[in-house]
């Protein structure tokens, strides 16, 4: 059972996360006594970030961005599903509504949720949601397989899963709809958590769906 006041299993409790609260609240002030009023009245981020929930990798914080800068969506392994609803809308909310300028699809190295998916196991309601996961494997299959080292194939997976999160979102008609009336940029981002840094992966997207565009073209 949960108790008033305390997590279950954890040494942080409540009061802790409020204190904290108070003390964040005390800096923004500080530095700013009209801070909140002014986040108060809307947002206009550039970014929509979508990233991993791994309680390691927070967005703002690793991009040393504040508030109000960037729109996030985190899930397990930062992915962009079709037939996700919370991903769907938060795509046509940022870029139809909010009008960012940058998509970025960021996952990270030792990623839970892609190593998961890398060897054979019964993991309940998480199965159909590793097997997007596994449907990547599947696409890189030859690349990954000539890999002899685990953790680099594990790393290239990462890397390899984030590409073809960044091309789902650009199947979207939100995106496509953006790319011909504006200027809006997707990118394919790793962070590393053993060094902090965050590596743009490059990806050359035009080389990638130069073939099959045609396909997923809607607008």
């Amino acid at each position: 059972m949960f108790r008033s006041g305390s997590f279950s299993g954890k040494s942080m409790d409540v009061g802790t996360i409020f204190a904290g609260n108070r003390k964040w609240v005390e800096e923004k002030l500080r530095l700013d006594p009209s801070y909140f009023e002014k986040l108060s009245k809307g947002q206009n981020p550039e970014v929509l970030y979508i990233g991993c929930s791994d309680s390691r990798v927070s967005a703002e914080e690793l991009m040393g961005v504040q508030p109000g800068e960037v729109f996030v969506h985190r899930n397990i392994a930062n992915m962009v599903p079709n037939t996700d609803l919370s991903a769907m809308s938060v795509i046509d909310y940022a870029v139809s509504q909010l009008k960012v300028k940058h998509v970025v699809v960021c996952g990270h190295y030792y990623c839970g949720g892609v190593k998961s998916a890398m060897h054979p196991a019964d993991l309940g309601l998480l199965n159909p949601w590793l097997r997007n996961i596994r449907d990547v494997y599947r696409l890189h299959q030859s690349e990954l397989d000539a890999i002899d080292d685990e953790e680099a194939r594990y790393k290239r997976l990462v890397e390899l899963n984030v590409q073809e999160q960044c091309v789902n979102v650009i199947k979207t008609p939100d995106v496509q709809k953006a790319w011909k009336e504006r200027k809006l940029e997707v990118h394919g981002w790793v962070f590393d958590v053993r060094t902090g840094m965050l590596i743009d992966l490059g990806i050359d997207f035009e080389k990638i769906l130069q073939q099959i565009m045609k396909i997923y073209r809607i607008i």
